[in-house]
């Protein structure tokens, strides 16, 4: 038993139809309407904004033997000063975590 083809029939009967031009809007008023009503603009950020943007920070790639991972949300600040001090110390974000856990914990143990 051979399976029969569902377009055979459909493709005899197929026509395509003629395509109805709409006129296009005009670009000044589609942009007049959008000022009127908020909508800001998808073009490309100029120059000036560009450079005031923070330098993106580098990776630093160690080979520690750390395999887990922890979140913590903090302020923006604070993460830059802990990026910064791992930075000046060469250290990867664990051991400066470290150093900082048993910071606290002989500081608590007085």
């Amino acid at each position: 038993m051979s399976r029969a083809n569902p377009l055979d029939a459909a493709l005899e009967e197929f026509e395509p139809q003629p395509r109805d031009d709409k006129p296009r809007a005009d670009r000044t008023a589609i942009e007049q309407l959008a000022k009127e009503n908020g909508f800001v603009s998808r073009d490309a950020r100029k120059l000036e904004t560009a450079a005031t943007t923070p330098p993106v920070r580098r990776q630093r790639r160690f080979t520690t033997g750390r395999n887990m991972q922890i979140n913590i949300k903090a302020t923006a600040e604070t993460i830059a000063r802990f990026n910064a001090l791992a930075e000046a110390l060469n250290l990867p974000a664990g051991a400066l975590l470290e150093r900082a856990v048993e910071a606290m914990e002989a500081k608590h143990k007085r």
